[in-house]
């Protein structure tokens, strides 16, 4: 065996066990149950009676140094140091001594981090970078979750929605984002505005040109210089040309809006997967609070936390009492722009795991 170090691989995600606790480690595939004691506490039992708490507390996406610090010394203190970051940007600690759930709870809430987020909760909106980190960004998808959170924050800490509540950001209208129960996407309604005086210099034209979804970008020369042109007709203002050739600037303090989106479902529990569809748009881009999006999404969750069924997503939901009746609870105004009449859709697409014939 050699002595050097190996190189780390700079791909993929890292062995998830070397960060586990030891007990869930050693009981890996062998638990009998698990629990929720009260919201924010998972208790797993395992066949050979081992337990373990796990406590899940919200936390915020860019952290400083001393929160850090904080965070782990609290770790070190309650769970020997055991300490996980989900998907969402919530931390889970983790323990074997039953004695040191409340205090832990207690500390953490004193600091500002609230526990809660499992079972039927609303979860923490998960968001791309926004503004401090993305070179694309219509708006700050993490400015808009911390808005979100403070108006939603009893919701993640108890469990009375009918079921799980997934929340999505997007700040760019490429939208990864993803399928959410309900999405906040940045929307453009104007094409780029481009600076035909800089697009020779800063971008490969054949690229910009393949990178357009619509084909409504083709070559051009303006004042002499080789440059781009948008088939305004054809256009559908998604952004996908901005990334390789910033001179083509879609970003507007006036015509950058936000849109809310609906009923999207990645599981295959009850229903196959779902898309999740427009029903709020040209919404003010209002940083830093965004008021009139966290009124909207208020409104949506009233009505699903009052009208669903118990378990019913909130996409099974919409389906059950069809989306006219949806608007009417919600007491949303029902547009031309709702209405889904793109050619090019694929209808028949299959979008469940489930294998059918």
């Amino acid at each position: 065996m050699s002595d050097q170090p190996r190189m780390p691989i700079e791909s993929g995600t890292p062995d998830h066990f070397q960060y586990m606790h030891p007990v869930l480690r050693k009981n890996y595939g062998q638990w009998a149950y698990h629990d929720r004691p009260r919201p924010g506490v998972l208790h797993h039992v395992s066949k050979n009676g081992d337990e373990v708490w796990t406590v899940k507390a919200g936390a915020p996406r860019q952290w400083d140094i001393l929160s850090l610090r904080t965070i782990c010394d609290i770790a070190d203190e309650f769970c020997d140091g055991y300490i996980r970051f989900t998907m969402r940007g919530n931390m889970e600690f983790m323990t074997t001594d039953e004695s040191k759930v409340e205090p832990l709870i207690e500390r953490l809430e004193s600091l500002g981090y609230p526990v809660g987020g499992t079972g039927n909760s609303v979860t923490m909106l998960s968001h791309t970078q926004g503004w401090l980190h993305c070179d694309i960004p219509g708006t700050d998808a993490s400015g808009v979750v911390k808005a979100m959170m403070d108006t939603l924050y009893e919701e993640f800490k108890n469990e009375e929605m009918p079921n799980r509540v997934h929340i999505t950001t997007s700040c760019c209208q490429i939208n990864c984002g993803g399928q959410g129960d309900i999405a906040i996407n940045v929307q453009h309604t104007k094409p780029p505005k481009i600076n035909h005086d800089l697009v020779a210099n800063a971008c490969e034209r054949p690229a910009v040109v393949a990178r357009c979804p619509v084909a409504a970008i083709r070559p051009a020369m303006v004042n002499g210089k080789p440059t781009l042109e948008v088939d305004e007709k054809k256009c559908v203002c998604c952004g996908a040309c901005f990334p390789p050739c910033p001179p083509m600037q879609i970003n507007d303090s006036e015509y950058t809006r936000l849109s809310i989106w609906v009923g999207g479902k990645h599981s295959n529990a009850r229903s196959k997967p779902m898309f999740h569809k427009l029903v709020a748009s040209n919404i003010p881009n209002n940083a830093p609070r965004w008021p009139e999006v966290a009124e909207i999404v208020t409104k949506i969750l009233k009505a699903y936390k009052e009208n669903a069924k118990e378990w019913e997503r909130m996409g099974e939901w919409v389906e059950r009492i069809g989306w006219k009746r949806f608007f009417e609870l919600t007491d949303l105004p029902f547009t031309k722009y709702h209405i889904d009449n793109w050619r090019g859709s694929r209808n028949n697409l299959n979008q469940s795991a489930h294998i059918r014939f």
